[in-house]
């Protein structure tokens, strides 16, 4: 019995050997980096030209991957119609803060802009709009003192030519190394879309993934509609920030965009492949109205 099992060993021993002599006679693959990404929803790995090609959308969840500025402008405006506003305006840094003028020309170097926030006027299926989006890849699309004078340049802009408003939104918040003078711009931008309102014009807010912090606490909580984009992340301060505060359990996922237009908070949630055509159908509602 002995000699049996010593022989059945043996046989699975020199099969194992077998087994990696084969499979060391290949070369190990080398796959670069940047061909696959994973999902943050549901994890999946994504070939990245076709989620390039299907609007940095996840295939399998349709989790909506954060959009660039320029992207965003080519999904929304008429091909040729978009002219941009303030472009070489530039941040400082009036605090001295340490590291500020790195991380500023790291923004930069990845947007290929001078600012977090891009501007000016276009036409949507030839409705003129002025038109304003922030780039969540320049500091995280924080708001200094150059985003919100640019913001509310652009407002100023759109009240004076008598345009809709239309401003996607996605951020950090108030940039931290601005300090006061960041937060600031809140109560700027803010009564510039007083006077916007008074002028009985249109103002449609984008919030896309994430819009927190003293931009959602400002301009984008304040448009006549409030639109979600599918998937974002919408609030003020973070889960863990709040629950520590209020010292209270919060509900499940209390900062997405279904739950943020079950509460009354937003007025819709779209698909980013139905934005363009939502947006025109809103614009196109607001003109008969006027012309009404």
């Amino acid at each position: 019995m002995n000699d049996f099992i010593n022989e059945r060993k043996a046989k699975l021993e020199d099969f194992k050997k077998n087994i990696r002599k084969k499979t060391t006679n290949y070369a190990p693959v080398d796959i670069p980096d940047g061909i696959f990404i994973k999902c943050d929803q549901c994890g999946a790995a994504i070939y990245e030209k076709n989620l390039e090609t299907n609007q940095l959308i996840c295939p399998y969840c349709e989790f909506h991957f954060r959009m660039g500025a320029d992207k965003r402008l080519d999904l929304i405006v008429d091909t040729g119609s978009f002219h941009e506003m303030d472009r070489l305006m530039t941040s400082s840094n009036p605090l001295s803060m340490p590291d500020y003028e790195d991380k500023l020309s790291i923004g930069k170097r990845l947007t290929k802009r001078e600012e977090a926030f891009l501007s000016g006027t276009a036409t949507i299926v030839g409705t003129e709009v002025a038109i304003g989006i922030l780039d969540s890849h320049f500091m995280m699309g924080s708001m200094g003192s150059v985003v919100g004078e640019k913001v509310t340049r652009l407002i100023e802009h759109a009240t004076k030519n008598r345009l809709p408003l239309i401003i996607f939104s996605a951020s950090g918040g108030a940039r931290m190394q601005e300090g006061i003078l960041s937060l600031m711009q809140m109560a700027k931008t803010s009564a510039a879309l007083y006077y916007f309102d008074q002028a009985g014009l249109l103002y449609i807010s984008v919030m896309t993934n994430p819009t927190t912090g003293g931009v959602a606490a400002s301009f984008a909580s304040l448009g006549d509609i409030n639109i979600a984009e599918k998937s974002s992340l919408i609030g003020f301060a973070g889960a863990r920030v709040i629950k520590q505060t209020i010292r209270q359990d919060l509900p499940e996922g209390f900062q997405t965009d279904q739950f943020q237009l079950e509460h009354g908070m937003v007025d819709l949630v779209i698909h980013r492949k139905d934005l363009r055509k939502t947006l025109y159908k809103l614009l196109q509602l607001h003109s008969e109205r006027k012309d009404g």
